[in-house]
Parts: structure tokens; C-alpha cells; sequence
């Protein structure tokens, strides 16, 4: 089972990057959340997927048996869910707002800090 996990959080990490890399926001946007999902995904295989003994410390013990999955990538995971969820939040009203202000989703054609039709800047005095 882990090593379907370990293919699918390749794949996610592929896509993800291969969505950032594009010149499109919504792309980046989609890729940031592959990106986040394959990093939660990879928190939770390395917790030791198992099914046969609860992560619950009995009574008479003072430690977690060695068989029994790790709690603590679960409660990272959750708290990677929720920050995670607000960067994309964060993330998508700035994209919404760049494309309300500028009219395109495409970051080479965000180029107001160099705009193409003025002239050059003098080059001596």
C-alpha cells in the first residue's frame, strides 16, 4: 500500500511543479494545491499507514507500541489542511483581483512595471 503512496505523491509533486512552472495563474494557483496535497499525503505515509493497532496508549504502558501508527503526522496534516487551504484563499483573491485590475491571467502580459509602449529612458544627460 505505501508504495502506491509513494507513486501517487511522485505524481502529485510532478504535476505540481509542472503547473507552477506555467505562465498562467489559475495553473500556479492549481499547482500550489497539488503541491500542498502531495506534501500532506506524504506526512501521512511517513506516519506508518497500519489498521491493527490503535495510536492509543494503554493503561499499563507508558509509551506507543511499535507497531501502532504515529499520531503526530496526523495532527501535522490537519494543521497543513488548514493552512494550507487559507494560502490558497489568500492566493486566489489576489489572483482575482489582478485580473479584475489588469484584464489577464497571463504574467507576461502583467508587465506594468515595464510598459512596452513608451520610450526608452534617456541615456545621458
Amino acid at each position: 500500500m505505501e508504495i502506491l503512496f509513494v507513486g501517487l505523491i511522485g505524481l502529485f509533486f510532478a504535476a505540481a511543479v509542472y503547473l507552477m512552472l506555467s505562465k498562467f495563474t489559475i495553473r500556479i494557483l492549481l499547482g500550489i494545491v497539488l503541491l500542498g496535497n502531495g506534501v500532506n499525503l506524504l506526512l501521512f505515509t511517513a506516519g506508518r499507514i497500519t489498521r491493527e493497532i490503535p495510536p492509543i496508549i494503554p493503561a499499563d504502558a507508558s509509551t506507543l507500541g511499535s507497531v501502532a501508527a504515529n499520531p503526530l503526522p496526523q495532527a501535522l496534516i490537519l494543521t497543513a489542511i488548514v493552512i494550507s487551504f487559507s494560502f490558497f484563499a489568500f492566493l486566489l483573491v489576489l489572483t482575482w483581483r489582478a485580473f479584475e485590475e489588469l484584464g489577464t491571467d497571463s504574467t507576461d502580459e502583467m508587465r506594468l512595471a515595464e510598459p512596452r509602449d513608451e520610450p526608452l529612458p534617456p541615456t545621458g544627460y
